[in-house]
Order: C-alpha cells, then structure tokens, then sequence
C-alpha cells in the first residue's frame, strides 16, 4: 500500500496525546504549533507514491522504496532516489523523515536471526510497517538524568529511565522516559530501544519494542514549537514548513504485545541488533543523503547571498564559494562511493559500504557548525539593515523609501530581503540554533560517531602495511 498525504493527516487524528507545556493538543493537524510541519510530511507520502520510480513491487503489491531489501547496486541506487527526493523536498531539513526509522527495521529485516527468539516477530513488524505504509521514528536513548542510577537510589527516588515493570501471558508492561522522538507528533510508531551500551545488570532497561504514537499511557513532551511563533511564511520561510519538533516519550503503564517486543532482558543484544544487521548503516545512509541536499541549500544561498551585493567578483569572496562547493562535492562522492563499493552483507544482500557512510556521517556532525559559521561571515552586518518585517509594504511611503533606498544593482529590495530572511532563518533563528544543536548530536556524540569508524576499520590490513614496508629491510650490517 502506499499511503496519499491526505490519508497520512487524517491517521494522525487518533487521539494521541501531545503537551505543549501544559497545552494538550487536539489535532496535530491544524493546531498552529504544527500544521505545517504536518503538511511537509504528508507532502513526502504524495511524491513517492506519485512517482514509480520511487517504490516497487512484490508479491503483486507496490511499496515504498525505503522498504526495500537490496540484493544488488541497482536497488541501492533505488533506495537513495527516494532519499534524495525527499531531502530535496525538505532541503534536509527534515532529520527525522519517513524514510529514516524505516530505513533501520527494513536493515534489520535482512539478518534476523540477530534477534534471536524474537527473529519472526521482527520480521512480521517489517512487513506491517511495509504494508500499511507507516511512518515509524525512535525514542533509543535514555533521559540525561537517568544515566547514573546510582543517584537515584541513594536518594529512594524512581529512576526515570523507561523500564518493562511487569510481564503477562499477553505481553510486556513498560514505564518511564525515553528521548529524543524528533518527529514523533507526526509519526505513526515509536521504536523503543538502546542506542547507548547499557551495564550487563541493566535488564529491565533492555527492552526494544514499536508502540503506536496513540497507544494507552503513551504522552509525548514536545520541546518549544518554532512554528507557532511565526506570523508569516516570507519571515520565516524554513521555521514555517520544517520544524519537525522534539518530543521526550514518556510511558505510564504501557501494554505492548509479545509480537511487538523485538529484545527483551538483554543487555547485551539491545545494543548489537543495530550494528550486526544493515540497520544502522540503511539508517545513516539517509542521514548522509539528507544533510547533502542541506549542504545545496547552503552552497546556493552563499552564493546568492554574494551576488546580491556585487561581491562573488572579489577574489576572496570566490575563494569562500570556492571551498563551499569542494565541501559539497566531496560529501556527493563520499556518498556515491557507498554504492559503488557496496558490500555483499549479510548472505544475499548488498548493504551500502559501512566504512565509507561513518566516514560521512562523522565529516557531517564535525563539520556543519564551521559551515553555517562561514555562511555567517560571507552574510555579515547586511541582515540587520533589513526593516523588522514586510508590513513595510503595506505603508504607501515606507514602501516607495524601501524600493528606493533598499534595492542595489544586482537586485531590488524586496528580493534582497527575501533573501536575508531566508538567510537568518539558516543561521540565526531559533530554528536554526535547533539545527546547529541537532546537527552536531543527531547521530550521538563525537566519540561514538566515531567508535563506529574505529570498529568497521581493517586494523590488520592497516598494520600489515606498516609490518610490510618495515620487513622490506634489514638492520645494516658492519
């Protein structure tokens, strides 16, 4: 089945509890906080099911690309398609899209076995996430605070860290919190689980499961709406569509069937399902596709942004854009290199190269902060000369003096405030402080971005390098 935007909106009307602060919210849909975030993700169901190319077939039925379980380099190719058709649609500004935890169960899907008595139910939630078209994001780490229990029972306080509480004949009963469901207001499912390693003693915490957004006890805490705050798309063009909101999960008493618990009461293992399966690289091979259409977006207004004052003709403004572009390019082919050196893993599969996606995914987390930081000085001080907003227009006087004095030669007045509004929502609004945020975290901290590199690398093709050119001589004799 492949879902139609209108048919996405209308499964987000199912009584899912979301607070704003104190603020429940009755519908995602049309509540200013959110409807056109909502509008964005639905408009991603429309352009994969209006364009074949972006879905395939089996069995006599069509689904989404994202759920495809690749047996050779075509239907890699196949599946970033659609990842670059939906980071275009959003210019990567939407991290947590459909495609995203999709993308994660279908990796897992291709070595099953991993989950070792719960392998058919994990198969089977694949298959229903494929079937009915569903839009699933995580919730895999626990609450900051959480992570020295310690603490917590010292001072005879609950530990807040989500928990299975009870075990019955029809499933599992788990409570506490679990961040950081970026999209979930939207979404269909939570995938519950453990990013982070937990202690061998950690057993109840061990738990990975999928709730729907609108299961029984299930709330959703989102951070501070961006969109609600803006009075017009031409302000804040990006805050306006794009805000795909951060919600804490947290869980009261909350029954999930047998079918749906995918590791249970191991520690060990709820940690190892997403790096001994494709998973985490499918997962991250979006992550990679989605942060090159933001570096487009970027690259293109830099250069706008140089031409609007006549500056992209100095030497050292070229050089700026220069740079700006080689960074581009080198993210393109570090991306196009993880199909080209596809790996044959696991045992009839193609899985798009480990190495060569961490590398990316690390170049992406340590890099974006010196990008926008660069941006901002190629923009300087010429956002401030901008007029607080457009109603200058609507003044008869204040629109003749703005048309005059505001425009330059290379673009009128209005344009070039467009443009600067576009800018600033990059790089200086409370979205983009978010983004910078986001940007630096969305795949764990430096040192675990880059543990994921330590581990895929052949050290012993490394070190036989050395030993080799080392036994090529021998000490001098007298």
């Amino acid at each position: 089945m492949l879902k139609t935007g209108a048919e996405h909106l209308e499964s987000l009307r199912d009584g899912r509890v979301v607070y704003i602060g104190s603020e429940k919210v009755d519908d995602v849909t049309t509540h200013p906080a959110f409807r056109n975030a909502a509008r964005s993700m639905a408009a991603i169901y429309d352009i994969k099911r209006a364009d074949p190319r972006f879905s395939f077939e089996e069995g006599g039925e069509r689904f989404s690309s994202y759920f495809l379980r690749s047996k050779s380099k075509e239907d890699l190719q196949k599946r970033t398609d659609l990842h670059r058709a939906i980071a275009a649609m959003s210019h990567g500004l939407l991290g947590r899209s459909p495609d995203h935890v999709s993308s994660f169960v279908t990796g897992m899907s291709m070595n099953p076995e991993v989950f070792k008595g719960f392998a058919k139910n994990l198969l089977k939630y694949y298959e229903e996430m494929r079937a009915r078209d569903l839009y699933g994001v995580y919730a895999v780490l626990p609450p900051q605070a959480a992570r020295n229990p310690e603490f917590y029972v010292k001072q005879n306080i609950p530990v807040p860290s989500l928990r299975v509480v009870r075990e019955d004949d029809d499933g599992v009963v788990i409570t506490g919190m679990k961040m950081l469901a970026t999209g979930a207001v939207f979404a269909n499912e939570i995938w519950i689980g453990n990013l982070l390693p937990l202690a061998p003693n950690q057993l109840a915490e061990s738990v990975t499961c999928a709730v729907p957004v609108n299961a029984p006890g299930v709330t959703l805490w989102s951070r501070k709406p961006f969109e609600r705050h803006v009075a017009h798309e031409f302000e804040n063009p990006l805050t306006w569509r794009f805000d795909e909101t951060d919600s804490m999960v947290m869980c009261e008493n909350v029954k999930v069937p047998w079918e749906r618990v995918f590791v249970h009461m191991d520690a060990i293992l709820a940690r190892e399902i997403y790096i001994k399966t494709p998973g985490h690289c499918y997962g991250n091979h979006q992550s990679n596709v989605r942060f090159h259409a933001k570096m487009q977006l970027i690259v293109g207004l830099a250069s706008k942004i140089a031409q609007a004052s006549g500056a992209n003709e100095v030497p050292a403004v070229r050089e700026v854009l220069g740079r700006f572009a080689a960074l581009e390019a080198a993210l393109g082919g570090m991306i196009a290199g993880q199909l080209h050196d596809a790996e044959d893993w696991p045992a009839g599969f193609k899985t798009f190269n480990r190495r060569y996606m961490y590398a990316a995914l690390n170049w992406c987390t340590e890099s974006h902060s010196a990008i926008i930081d660069a941006l901002r000085e190629l923009i300087g001080g010429g956002i401030f000369q901008m007029p607080a907003d457009i109603t200058v227009m609507h003044d008869a006087k204040l629109r003749k003096m703005f048309e005059t004095y505001w425009q330059t030669p290379q673009l009128g007045a209005v344009e070039r405030m467009k443009l600067y509004k576009l800018a600033w929502d990059l790089i200086g609004s409370e979205f983009a402080g978010r983004h910078l945020q986001y940007e630096k975290f969305y795949a764990g901290a430096s040192f675990i971005v880059r543990n994921h590199s330590f581990r895929e690398a052949p050290w012993e093709g490394f070190h036989k390098v050395v030993d080799d050119l080392m036994g090529s001589y021998d000490v001098p004799t007298r």
